[in-house]
């Protein structure tokens, strides 16, 4: 169902497939304002800063009004929902009201960089907010790229599956949650940044992982969440170094190591809160103080979420809110299907948190055992022994799919290739715990774009689409899913209607 090109094409077809799905967004968004009418037309619409220190000089002068109209027009008219929020901030050089905080400051900031350089060219002829909207375009189109470069090198080292890999990836490029991507929302660089530090991670680079984990968080807020990935490895690490080598020294220097790394990511997060809490707070009287500055551990952003959208533990559990239910169950079901399917096929590897999983395993799994120990263990294996070992799992995989649905389970869990192999138990997991957070606690609706930057999404429905009997017509549904939310999306949101 999917073109597939030679390996060592690869990724040259992903990132012509990349552009080409955010040329389709793109074009569909701009068809539907013209055959569409908007349910808000107040997009357009730029109210002076509340700060006089940020009134931009580059405003429309009077004699050039009728020079780009359009395109000024079009770019602000593109400015809706969340959008309207990063570039208020960004024009305005900070945070003017308490809900904008909800907003973290990465894209904002990264509006605003461009936008110095471009402003003195554009802004004479189609104005300054037009200028950020369209640096806010460039910033998110330009990430997705990378990201889904990123994305297909991770698949390629967790997988080692080109075929998977590949595959996984183009559904990425025109997943559900695609008009996301291509607006001037946070998700395109979230990926980027997180798939980014994914891909260092799983090579061995900790420190420049955990420096992409941290920009994530500055990014989203669920960038956090990052750092579990870095708390699994050490507790494996230091599992091994305790009781399998007895060295306990070793094992402290894993934890406190660990421990720093998942401090460092968490950092920036709660230096934006603290930074809310300085603007908000301090400096007011008692009466004028909001009530989560009162609070034993004063969380702006959790204040931001319950106060103003509603957001809590079952709280979005009404009758009223089916339609939103029904609008998230897609990917729900998908990310339901990729936990409980690994779980399936591997109960030990998934219920034990890989403490189960067998040594040798382990020692070629890229997130459980230090490099070290994984050194000492490859000893003198070569690389062409290594390309041997992957050619010998594709070959398995397609045997087993090749064979009768029984058959699968047959292949022994220590040679399961794939989407069955021990290194995606911590992706599983950090699906879950997702997955399980929308839907319980969050507007389930976001789950769409919530989860679209999982990798086990990708690779557990390029697995199912692999499979040339049981399990191919899911691969047809799941891209009509995707097909329909990209044209559905296009159409809602490019209007100011609610959509995900």
């Amino acid at each position: 169902m999917v073109l597939n090109p030679p390996p060592h094409q690869h990724e040259q077809f992903i990132l012509k497939s990349a552009l080409y799905s955010r040329l389709l967004v793109l074009s569909l968004t701009i068809a539907w304002r013209i055959l569409a009418s908007p349910y808000d037309s107040s997009a357009p619409l730029n109210l002076p800063c509340l700060t006089a220190n940020h009134t931009h000089t580059h405003t429309l002068p009077q004699s050039q009004t009728l020079l780009l109209p359009k395109f000024a027009f079009a770019l602000e008219n593109g400015v809706v929902w969340d959008s309207v929020y990063f570039v208020r901030i960004a024009q305005c050089g900070g945070y003017e009201y308490e809900q904008t905080y909800a907003f973290l400051p990465l894209l904002p900031i990264s509006i605003s960089f461009l936008s110095r350089f471009l402003s003195p060219i554009f802004a004479p002829f189609v104005g300054h907010r037009a200028v950020l909207a369209f640096s806010g375009y460039l910033i998110c189109n330009v990430a997705f790229v990378f990201a889904a470069l990123y994305l297909y090198r991770l698949s390629m080292i967790i997988l080692k599956d080109p075929e998977i890999a590949f595959r996984a990836t183009i559904l990425f490029c025109f997943n559900p949650a695609s008009i996301f991507y291509s607006s001037i929302y946070s998700e395109s660089l979230y990926a980027l940044l997180s798939f980014a530090g994914l891909y260092y991670f799983v090579r061995g680079g900790n420190n420049l992982a955990s420096l992409f984990f941290a920009l994530s968080g500055c990014a989203r807020s669920n960038g956090v969440l990052n750092a579990g990935y870095l708390c699994f490895q050490t507790m494996h690490r230091a599992y091994n170094a305790m009781f399998q080598q007895k060295r306990t020294a070793l094992a402290l220097g894993t934890v406190i190591a660990g421990a720093l790394r998942s401090v460092f990511v968490f950092a920036p997060f709660v230096a934006f809160q603290a930074y809310g809490y300085y603007n908000m707070c301090k400096g007011r009287l008692p009466d004028e103080l909001r009530p989560w500055c009162k609070a034993r551990v004063p969380l702006l952003y959790n204040y931001i979420q319950s106060h103003y959208w509603g957001v809590g533990f079952l709280k979005y559990f009404q009758l009223k809110q089916l339609p939103n239910f029904l609008l998230a169950s897609p990917i729900l079901s998908v990310a339901l299907c990729s936990v409980v399917y690994y779980a399936k096929s591997r109960p030990e590897n998934f219920f034990s948190l890989g403490f189960r999983t067998s040594i040798e395993e382990k020692s070629s799994g890229v997130v459980f055992l230090s490099d070290d120990f994984r050194s000492k263990k490859a000893g003198n294996v070569d690389k062409s022994s290594v390309k041997a070992k992957e050619n010998s799992n594709l070959t398995k995989r397609k045997k087993v799919t090749e064979g009768a649905v029984g058959e699968v389970n047959m292949v022994e869990p220590a040679t399961r290739p794939g989407y069955f192999s021990a290194c995606v138990l911590p992706f599983v997991l950090h699906l879950a715990f997702m997955a399980a957070t929308v839907f319980f606690v969050m507007h389930v609706q976001v789950a769409t774009r919530f989860l679209s930057s999982s990798p086990p999404v990708y690779w557990f429905s390029s697995y199912i689409m692999a499979h040339p009997t049981k399990y191919r017509r899911w691969g047809y549904v799941i891209w009509a899913y995707s097909a329909a939310y990209i044209f559905l999306g296009s159409l809602l949101f490019s209007n100011f209607y609610p959509f995900t």
